[in-house]
């Protein structure tokens, strides 16, 4: 393998990446699978960043859809984000990973508060550190928190994973005549409404040129292949 093309990076994980082909939940095989793709990367002396989602134990856009109100359902949604993290940070310490969890809301006996300074010390030391709780506030989703935290703490580069190649015109699931695009700019994104992560996260990358990646997790060794630079997926930047 070549040498990898960033140093620092931000994995972003939906919640529903971890749950399988359950409906709901975690799937212990699929976490355990994805932690030993991030302690292979980690072995390239790469620094890691990941935020998850929650979508898989909660989804406060659905609930808030139904009837709750938007920001009770958004803040058990970020509470959602902190059991994913801790399942994640199990997986990958039976690996021999030293991770941190840090968490946007105080939860003093499972993680970290979330420090700017700190979580890059740790970064800085080989930990990888895990950032739950969203943004720590209502109406912004954990795309938009992945963004943020990319730019607070110096990643170079975005890896969305997904479970498809890239990003397509329309949902290749449901229409296989779907266009997939190979290199995309934040504008383009932002006019044709493609949904790869929300307006607010998108802009927050255009305004400090940090590329994304949308790549496929199911298969094995995407995510090293993206931090070595080789095109998958789909690239996003001006």
């Amino acid at each position: 393998m070549k040498k990898p093309a960033y140093k620092r990076i931000l994995l972003k994980l939906s919640g529903e990446a971890l749950q399988g082909r359950q409906k709901y939940g975690l799937d212990p095989k699929v976490v355990n699978s994805i932690a030993d793709e991030i302690r292979d990367v980690r072995e390239l002396n790469i620094e890691i960043a990941i935020v998850v989602g929650g979508g898989n134990i909660f989804r406060g856009v659905v609930a808030s859809a139904n009837g709750m109100e938007q920001s009770i359902a958004d803040y058990m949604g970020m509470l959602a984000t902190g059991i994913n993290a801790l399942a994640l940070q199990g997986a990958l310490e039976k690996m021999g990973v030293d991770t941190r969890v840090q968490t946007a809301i105080e939860m003093r006996d499972l993680a970290e508060p979330y420090i700017r300074r700190r979580a890059i010390r740790h970064l800085e030391k080989g930990r990888v550190v895990i950032l739950a709780g969203g943004t720590g506030n209502p109406y912004f989703t954990t795309d938009t928190a992945a963004a943020l935290r990319a730019t607070e703490i110096g990643a170079e580069v975005i890896l969305k994973a997904t479970k498809v190649d890239g990003v397509y015109s329309s949902d290749p699931i449901l229409n296989p005549k779907a266009k997939k695009f190979h290199r995309l700019s934040y504008i383009e994104v932002i006019k044709r409404k493609l949904k790869v992560m929300d307006s607010t996260a998108i802009s927050l990358c255009m305004d400090n040129s940090l590329p994304i990646i949308v790549f496929n997790l199911k298969r094995k060794g995407n995510i090293k292949r993206a931090v070595s630079g080789e095109p998958i997926g789909t690239l996003i930047e001006e």
